[in-house]
């Protein structure tokens, strides 16, 4: 039987080997895999920085950008020897031995297992519990304009100035910004996160038309500041990573003054090795001088002195003390008796929200769910002529070890009389359908550098 086609790479002092280098991975633009590992090597000074010594968890596009991505935590169980792993615990009680990348090398290894993005935990090897990064994700709902993305993030600057810290700025790689800020290794992942929502309620009170910090989907509008990337097990796409967007959008380190007049859409990853060449990262003193959370902590005691106490966690995430109900606020039973809206309940003694999401698809694959959408729209027209851009939730849902996509659709616009009753989604896959608690997944040797 022929060998597979490989490409050797000389990166780091070591020979790494790139299997079927010439498969695209980026149909439309035509890049292939061996483009996108050349990348990384190119690029490997500024894509290091924000991975060094990082547990990672590998997202893998086996079919390439265009393909489903899963989610793999643990290493696989043969790598070369000079392959780092960590062991993690999580939130659920499990644990797993993640990849740690230390070099150019070890970067362009797990490019090789068909990682796109990079996409790093907010904490280093050698200590687990207390991250030295707070990340904030400006996330835009539909509808809101890059120009009201930038408007956020310069109040973002504002907002963690004034508190003594330094934010560095980047594109998303997609439609948003993320701005990170190194801290002191002090705090626990808890801290980290109520410092990030204290960032988010602030910015949202200087800029309530533009930004939310609602957790809630049916609740937002603008910019979305996604505390939760900072709760403990949470990855972010990392500076200098391709994403898997039709033109091989890279995610970006920005210089502040370049914030309100960039174009995302400029830095992929042909053109992004040339500005590294000619400008340099701008995020390359980040590790310089880690902040203090101290004055963002006060922050949040004093929001929380004036009745503004925990927000909702993401699911699967343990209940915690002072976390309000986490369920849809237009499903909460109580809501409306306790504000005095006028609801009556329905067959089933629920009462119906003043808010009428319904879900119409549920599936493994986007595509399959938009075209569940499509089906819906075909049974009633007349409903569908009447959808705002943002009435049409389209939910990622994280599943097991891969997203999976849940469509809703507001149905505010609709008369009451005329809205569609909710029929069972089309398609309606459930992830957890054949999952058993009971059965834990087998654990990858606990193997660690000899190098």
């Amino acid at each position: 039987m022929a060998k597979a086609a490989q490409t050797i790479l000389e990166v780091a002092g070591r020979e790494v080997a790139i299997t079927n280098p010439g498969k695209v991975f980026f149909p439309r633009a035509g890049y292939t895999k061996l483009d996108l590992a050349r990348y990384y090597v190119a690029v490997a000074e500024g894509a290091l920085r924000g991975i060094t010594r990082r547990p990672i968890v590998l997202k893998r596009y086996v079919d390439g950008a265009e393909g489903e991505p899963f989610f793999q935590k643990r290493a696989p169980e043969q790598h070369p020897e000079w392959i780092e792993t960590v062991e993690l615990s999580f939130p659920s009680g499990r644990t797993a031995r993640e990849v740690v990348v230390s070099d150019a090398a070890q970067l362009v290894w797990i490019v090789n297992l068909g990682c796109i993005d990079l996409n790093p935990h907010p904490i280093r090897a050698d200590d687990l519990e207390h991250p030295d990064e707070l990340r904030v994700d400006l996330d835009p709902g539909p509808g809101t304009s890059w120009d009201d993305v930038r408007r956020v993030a310069l109040i973002v600057r504002d907002v963690l100035g004034e508190h003594d810290l330094r934010g560095w700025p980047k594109t998303s790689g997609s439609r948003g910004i993320h701005v990170y800020v190194r801290i002191a290794r002090r705090w626990s992942f808890d801290q980290v996160r109520r410092a990030t929502l204290a960032v988010a309620r602030e910015v949202e009170r200087r800029a309530p038309e533009l930004a939310t910090s609602k957790w809630w989907k049916e609740e937002r509008h603008g910019v979305f500041i996604d505390y939760n990337q900072n709760a403990k097990d949470r990855t972010v796409a990392s500076a200098w990573s391709v994403r898997p967007t039709p033109d091989a959008r890279v995610s970006m380190p920005l210089e502040w003054d370049e914030v309100g007049d960039c174009d995302p859409a400029a830095f992929t990853l042909v053109t992004a090795p040339a500005r590294l060449a000619e400008r340099g990262d701008a995020g390359a003193a980040i590790d310089a001088e880690p902040g203090s959370l101290d004055r963002l902590l006060e922050l949040s005691a004093a929001q929380e002195a004036a009745g503004l106490g925990d927000a909702p966690w993401p699911p699967h995430y343990k209940k915690q003390r002072d976390e309000p109900p986490r369920v849809m606020p237009s499903r909460r039973k109580r809501v409306a008796a306790e504000e005095g809206a006028d609801a009556t309940k329905t067959a089933s003694g629920r009462r119906r929200s003043t808010q009428p999401l319904i879900v119409v698809a549920k599936a493994q694959h986007k595509a399959d769910a938009l075209a569940g959408l499509e089906r819906w729209k075909l049974r009633h027209p007349e409903a569908a002529a009447l959808l705002a851009v943002d009435d049409v939730l389209v939910d990622s849902m994280r599943g097991r070890s891969s997203t999976w996509t849940r469509i809703r659709l507001n149905l505010r616009h609709v008369a009451e009389r005329d809205r569609p009753a909710e029929e069972p989604p089309d398609p309606d896959y459930d992830p957890w359908r054949d999952f058993d608690p009971e059965r834990r997944e087998p654990r990858a040797p606990k193997t660690r550098s000899s190098s």
